[in-house]
């Protein structure tokens, strides 16, 4: 498939009560273990599963992150097409390489070059 969904991110202003809330609805297991206190979470669904994150921030909302092979292009291409740019290009340390666009109605799409 071209551009898969690749990634999801739930985002709160209480990140250890959403973390809660998605353990005991889903039986997700949640790792805030890391240097950004970032929940990365294991939906238990195997190969092939769409991973995700937990985190906090000012407002809540959810992104989906779609998999791109050229993060610049398609940023480009989101911008020529009506959409802006929230987050410029930048690295995950360790991770990927992302951005935040919103499409022409202002929802918030993530773009993501796996590392």
């Amino acid at each position: 498939m071209a551009n898969p969904v690749a990634w999801f991110e739930v985002h709160g202003k209480d990140r250890a009560k959403l973390s809660s809330f998605y353990q005991q609805l889903f039986g997700w297991k949640i790792d805030s273990n890391n240097p950004m206190n970032y929940g990365m979470v294991d939906t238990g669904a195997g190969d092939g599963a769409i991973g995700g994150g937990i985190t906090g921030g000012d407002e809540p909302w959810v992104t989906i992150y779609v998999s791109v092979p050229d993060l610049d292009a398609a940023v480009a291409d989101a911008t020529r097409l009506g959409g802006k740019v929230v987050q410029p290009p930048e690295d995950v340390p360790g991770g990927p390489r992302i951005a935040l666009i919103t499409d022409p109605e202002g929802n918030r799409i993530g773009l993501m070059k796996p590392a």
